[in-house]
């Protein structure tokens, strides 16, 4: 198994919209290096849920990859933001997954939190100038993580 941080501004698509629709497509990435870890992913892998552009930002919760290699279909939309015109259903150029709700943590693991138990080399997130929406986690970052959540 592996592990992702999936990054989502709260007002466009949050941890509680997430757990209300049970499971969601991860569409309109619009970044090559973000669009290939999505590419990545395997049925099964974990996802940290971190909440960006909001005060404070941080990791909400847990969400499992239930289904992958899906062509965006927000790249085919004209009434899209993320409409793709030189992308066809024929080679579609956006994937993306299928991911379901595991869980909300009851209390945030905030950008500062993590910035004081993780270096930039150990979580993608903190490095400077990284504006990913999509990267990956490596296994022993990530059972980190998850004490985090349960020792709090």
């Amino acid at each position: 198994m592996n592990y992702w941080l999936l990054k989502s501004e709260p007002e466009v698509f949050s941890i509680d919209d997430l757990k209300k629709q049970k499971t969601s497509i991860w569409d309109g990435v619009r970044n090559y290096q973000a669009r290939n870890f999505l590419r990545a992913m395997q049925v099964g892998d974990l996802a940290f849920f971190y909440h960006s552009s909001t005060e404070p930002p941080g990791v909400v919760g847990l969400c499992r990859v239930l289904e992958t290699h899906i062509p965006d279909p927000t790249q085919f939309d004209p009434a899209s933001p993320y409409f793709d015109a030189q992308s066809t259903r024929e080679n579609p150029r956006w994937w993306t997954v299928r991911v379901g709700f595991v869980e909300k943590y009851r209390r945030m693991l905030t950008l500062k939190l993590l910035r004081e138990q993780f270096s930039p080399d150990e979580l993608l997130l903190l490095r400077r100038g990284n504006r990913l929406s999509v990267m990956p986690v490596a296994s022993e970052v990530a059972e980190r993580l998850i004490a985090m959540t349960t020792s709090r």
